[in-house]
């Protein structure tokens, strides 16, 4: 009987057949399960489901019997939209365990590509976490590499909305590994993830983007910048609310001010000119008040043009004046 259930197809009533409880896949896209039932109501169900059989007790004292899904949750669906009655199974010799029911489920849904990458990596953890594979195992029994496995179940270290985003495909897998590589740096991570939402940026350019600010996070820390500096850096960027970098060179440096959108522009004028109008509204307050540095120096000062052609010239701290 075993052999016989193992190799023949069955019609199965729909209503008896349970989800698979370890389905990986979360996301059924409606408007192409609606394809598929009017495929369905055309030509049948082609491909056949598969199932495992089970026979329970009914309070009456009789035996009933219900299948229990393996493969084929979007076909069930559509079959059930298109209101058919029975769908083909073929019905599994022996009751799958629940590491089987889970393997069989991703692996027929990695065949078919039907896992979003969020899908995929919350079944490979899975795999990892509750039934104790390495990640090479997995690997061997998906047909995949190891780093395969592995960058898959980081995706998990994102951010909910950066993984909410994959989900519905508005940033692709290759966004996320820039994304990732800054972890550490949330408020950057933040930034990036804005951008590439805001300027479509294609996944080579959050690339050199990511890498610039790792490699400019590692200059920094190893010799170029004084605490002060980046601590201005910090502050400037908290301040504006965008990406904000200090490259001091030899002599003088470049300051740069990312931005997202023209509102984010105007937004940008309209806070330097307010914080420059207020500088130089404090120095006209008291021209001629030694600051603290100019106290406790013996230097002498840069500026060494008499006092009467020391005017504030208002140009020099208007935005106006600089290129953003």
């Amino acid at each position: 009987m075993s052999q016989f259930y193992n190799n023949a197809i069955f019609w199965v009533e729909v209503d008896k057949i349970k989800p698979n409880p370890f389905q990986p896949r979360r996301e059924f896209d409606e408007e192409k399960l609606n394809d598929l039932a009017r495929s369905i109501r055309q030509y049948g169900v082609l491909q056949p489901l598969t199932v495992n059989r089970k026979e329970f007790q009914k309070p009456d004292g009789g035996l009933g019997t219900e299948y229990e899904l393996v493969a084929g949750e979007r076909r069930l669906r559509a079959a059930k939209i298109a209101g058919l009655v029975t769908v083909p199974a073929l019905i599994r010799e022996v009751e799958d365990d629940d590491k089987t029911k889970l393997e069989l489920a991703i692996i027929e849904n990695l065949q078919r590509e039907d896992l979003n990458p969020m899908d995929r990596a919350v079944a490979f953890n899975r795999l990892h976490d509750e039934f104790g594979f390495k990640h090479n195992q997995i690997a061997e029994k998906v047909g995949k590499s190891r780093e395969y496995v592995a960058n898959s179940v980081r995706l998990l270290r994102l951010p909910p909305e950066m993984q909410q985003a994959v989900i519905d495909g508005k940033i692709s897998e290759g966004h996320t590994r820039p994304l990732l590589m800054l972890i550490d740096r949330k408020e950057e991570q933040q930034t990036l993830f804005k951008e590439i939402m805001l300027k479509r940026l294609t996944v080579r350019d959050t690339e050199n983007i990511a890498r610039r600010i790792a490699t400019d996070r590692v200059r920094k820390k190893e010799y170029l910048f004084s605490p002060e500096v980046l601590e201005m850096e910090r502050n400037l960027a908290a301040t504006l609310g965008t990406r904000v970098t200090i490259e001091p060179k030899e002599r003088g440096g470049k300051l740069t001010i990312d931005y997202m959108t023209e509102e984010d522009l105007r937004t940008l004028f309209a806070t330097l000119r307010t914080q420059t109008d207020n500088a130089a509204a404090s120095k006209l307050a008291s021209p001629l008040a030694p600051t603290e540095d100019a106290a406790v120096t013996n230097e002498a000062p840069v500026d060494d043009r008499p006092e009467e052609e020391k005017k504030i010239d208002e140009n020099t701290f208007n935005p106006s004046s600089f290129s953003i």
